[in-house]
């Protein structure tokens, strides 16, 4: 045992953030006042602590095998400083890939997308009220301007991906996985287009039908409890938008995802395509524990690729690649705003939770959403994940279309449009 605690001893002042340990029995390592205090339950967890298992340093706090004291910031940077070395994978073998794949292709049927979607989106709409801004917007804000709240941000990102979509009175607009529906009414009420969202969450499917009925938007706007396989495609949509979506669909489904978005939108139309990305050409989850605890608290099922392979499956799928924008700095800054207003308010969060976990459920899931937004931010400011809006379009095949000859869809090809 002492080898270990002299291990994490030097371990420990090399931290960017003070950092002490209070182990059974009561022996202290580390200074007294330190920025981040850890009570470990049982002997176990220095091992993992000192291996730079973060997940696995996670699931103990989360099961209350270990005590946590200190803000998300401080603890987020001494976990990146624990790490063994980056998370990021770079397994290429093909028996390993071959293995990625088959798991891909069990994870992700209707059935299963849905108990996975509605395991995280349901957990609970006043628990997201709590730290959401007022439209519940839960993707990357757009940080047009560097003063900006978090409210005003997602307002531009959903300004932001209107324009890029070219959006006008009329048209028929698509959204895939709407969430509580900000994207969905933003384009409604400030682009006049006929838009339908589609989501797999029971409560955001009441939420957002709601705000149609009190917004008087019947008639112009409707929201779906859908999976994205059972579209009807005999009325193609002018413009397509996927926000936060196909983070779920699975590498195995990606194909016949984009080749589904293919046949629903109209010939020289335009898809949105904005989600999480990976930062491994390789489709792999996050090393040290980091992807395991994703997996099994927060996202089920969900599966990240790099800007290259979705580019690649796009393409497969006949649509054309028009422009890309990253921007992760961006989700990093969300989720720290996230983050911030969750700890402001822990104990009413906690109550929240209660009303449908029960008291002991609460604590569970708090404590897993205190990890994830802060481990998130972290991971996006170290570029481990990437944030990227894929703008597409199928082409019409007609050399006139377009202000260009040869553009062959409605995109003007220039980016002024998106700022004007």
């Amino acid at each position: 045992m002492e080898p270990l605690l002299q291990k994490l001893e030097q371990q420990l002042a090399a931290l960017p953030v003070t950092v002490s340990l209070s182990l059974p029995g009561g022996r202290q390592v580390g200074p007294p006042a330190a920025a981040v205090r850890l009570e470990f339950q049982d002997w176990s967890g220095l091992a993992t602590l000192a291996a730079g298992q973060i997940g696995k340093i996670g699931e103990d706090y989360v099961e209350k095998r270990l005590k946590i004291e200190g803000s998300m910031r401080d603890l987020m940077a001494a976990a990146a400083a624990l790490l063994p070395g980056s998370p990021v994978p770079s397994d290429t073998s093909w028996w390993t890939q071959m293995l990625r794949r088959a798991r891909s292709m069990a994870s992700h049927s209707p059935q299963k997308d849905a108990e996975q979607i509605r395991f995280h989106y349901d957990v609970s709409d006043d628990f997201y009220a709590l730290w959401l801004d007022p439209r519940r917007v839960y993707s990357c804000a757009y940080y047009r301007d560097a003063g900006m709240s978090l409210a005003q941000a997602q307002e531009a990102k959903l300004d932001h991906i209107c324009r890029k979509l070219m959006l006008a009175p009329g048209e028929r607009f698509l959204d895939i996985g709407a969430g509580w529906g900000g994207l969905l009414l933003w384009a409604a009420e400030h682009y006049g287009v006929q838009a339908t969202g589609i989501t797999l969450s029971k409560n955001q499917h009441a939420y957002v039908n709601r705000l149609i009925q009190e917004k008087g938007l019947q008639g112009r706007v409707q929201m779906l409890l859908l999976d994205y396989r059972e579209l009807p495609e005999q009325q193609p949509y002018d413009k397509i938008a996927s926000v936060g979506m196909f983070e779920h669909v699975g590498q195995a489904n990606m194909p016949a995802y984009f080749g589904k978005i293919h046949r629903l939108l109209a010939p020289s139309g335009l898809v949105m395509n904005h989600g999480i990305t990976a930062g491994s050409l390789h489709p792999a989850q996050l090393g040290s524990g980091m992807g395991e605890f994703i997996g099994k608290y927060i996202f089920p099922g969900g599966e990240l690729l790099h800007p290259s392979l979705v580019l690649r499956d796009m393409a497969v799928s006949g649509l054309e690649m028009v422009d890309t924008e990253n921007l992760r700095p961006h989700y990093a800054r969300t989720l720290w705003a996230w983050s911030d207003a969750l700890e402001g308010q822990l104990a009413e969060a906690n109550a929240v939770l209660a009303k449908t976990h029960g008291e002991e459920g609460a604590g569970t899931v708090l404590r897993a959403y205190r990890l994830y937004l802060s481990g998130c931010a972290m991971s996006f400011e170290r570029g481990w994940i990437g944030l990227h809006q894929i703008l597409a379009t199928r082409p019409d095949g007609n050399m006139n279309t377009g202000v260009l000859r040869g553009a062959q869809s409605k995109y003007p090809f220039t980016r002024d449009y998106i700022y004007r």
